[in-house]
């Protein structure tokens, strides 16, 4: 390999560490779809789409129970109901369509993971997922399960809130692309 090559391959001496990790990750994620499940998943006929039409169900259960608690912040749902109410009543759907999601999510992931390593829709995903996630139990549900009055503050939540749920629906849908 000449001088470029071998720049090109191992990098920089400030990205060195960078690409190793690279490296590594991409051993992971090939380790991952080269597993039992992974293998079973991509050489079964009927698997992959039967876990994606559930992974989709709990999408649709998660999606629109955060959804309906959104459209009440935003006053813009069921305005005649308390937030509290509202937060409550579907938090249980919400957790459910959460475990279907990551319940197929993973296998789903094991049966292309060097697709979804080279993907950018599926970092995006991942990324706003965990926004998401944290911003929903750790801030939106919190605040708004303590807070006495509404205000203003609860239509910035809502604003928030269902575009990073839109944002991984989105990216989610965009793998499937590419």
């Amino acid at each position: 390999m000449g001088k470029l090559g071998s720049w090109l391959h191992y990098g920089t001496k400030s990205n060195r560490g960078l690409l190793m990790e690279s490296e590594r990750l991409f051993y992971l994620f090939d380790r991952l779809e080269q597993s039992y499940i992974g293998e079973a998943i991509r050489n079964s006929i009927w698997m992959f789409p039967v876990i994606e039409a559930t992974h989709l169900i709990g999408l649709a259960i998660l999606g629109g129970s955060i959804l309906v608690g959104d459209l009440r912040l935003l006053g813009l749902l069921l305005s005649s109901k308390p937030i509290q109410y509202v937060i409550r009543q579907t938090t249980f759907t919400l957790k459910l369509g959460l475990i279907v999601l990551v319940s197929t999510g993973i296998p789903l992931f094991l049966s292309e993971a060097i697709k979804c390593y080279y993907s950018r829709a599926f970092w995006i995903k991942m990324s706003a997922l965990m926004l998401g996630l944290i911003f929903l139990f750790f801030i939106r549900n919190p605040i708004c399960l303590s807070a006495e009055e509404e205000s203003r503050k609860f239509k910035i939540i809502g604003s928030i809130s269902i575009s990073l749920w839109a944002i991984v629906a989105g990216s989610g849908r965009w793998i499937g692309f590419s």
